[in-house]
Order: C-alpha cells, then structure tokens, then sequence
C-alpha cells in the first residue's frame, strides 16, 4: 500500500468596496496691470502711466498726452492698457467650504460629484454589492481568492 500524500494548502480570501466622491476645486490666477505707450513724431505734453499700488485696489493708469504735428507730416501713436485684477481681502474656509471665491480675470471652477445613491456592500457570502451615483462618483467592487498549495 502507498503512503498517504500530504500537502500544506493555504485559502486567503477577501472582499472589499470602495466609494469615492469628486471634490469641488476651483483655481484662480490674479491678472496683472500693464500700459504700453509707442509712436513716432508725436510730442509727448504729459507723460502716462501706471497708477499708484493700493492695498485692495487696482492700479488703474493716466493717459498719455500728446499732440500731432499740424504741417501735415506722417505720426503714429499707440497707447494699451490692460487693467489688472484688485488685490482681495482673504479667502475663508468654513467646514472644507470657501462660502464665496474671489474674481480674478482667470477661473477654472469644478463641480464637485454627487452621492445620490452611491453605495456598496459585501454580504456574509462574500458577495458584491454596487450602486452608482450621481456625476462625479465611482464605486469599485473587489473579490481575491488566493490559494497556496505547498
């Protein structure tokens, strides 16, 4: 008769959910002042530019004052102000929520996602349980059986 054969088998097994929500995120880039002033044969009477910084202000500018020749000759002017964005007050965070953003010349807002019916569940039998929710969500459902025979 044969001896009996032995083997050192191992079974691992595991479940796991996973919900996740998108944030809402918003970016927001400051929009500097500029004033550009340029021509030829022009005579400048009063010189333009950049007004003074003011704390919580925009900057704001002066025109460029000039005058044209009157015999009749070529001149060309150009003058280009672009106003940048005032400096604000602080952004304040209340319970993970900014109640109002800043407007700056430049803004990317994105929604954040919505739960809805999202949810997941895994029974005594190791089966899965998915709902999908509103935009914004995922929800990720896995079971690994790993066995080991030695």
């Amino acid at each position: 008769m044969a001896a009996p054969a032995h083997a050192d088998i191992t079974s691992k097994m595991s479940a796991s959910v996973q919900l996740t929500v998108d944030a809402a995120a918003s970016q927001a880039t400051r929009i500097g002042s500029s004033y550009s002033v340029s021509g030829s044969n022009v005579s400048i009477t009063t010189e333009g530019g950049l007004g003074a910084l003011t704390a919580g202000d925009a900057v704001g500018y002066t025109a460029t004052d000039y005058s044209a020749p009157t015999d009749g000759s070529a001149f060309s002017f150009s003058e280009a102000f672009t106003e940048g964005d005032a400096t604000p007050s602080n952004t304040t965070i209340t319970s993970g929520v900014a109640p109002s953003l800043p407007a700056f010349g430049s803004v990317t807002t994105t929604a954040g996602g919505v739960a809805g019916d999202l949810a997941g569940s895994i029974d005594s039998s190791g089966a899965l349980s998915l709902t999908a929710g509103g935009a914004g969500t995922s929800a990720t459902g896995q079971f690994v059986t790993e066995i080991t025979v030695k």
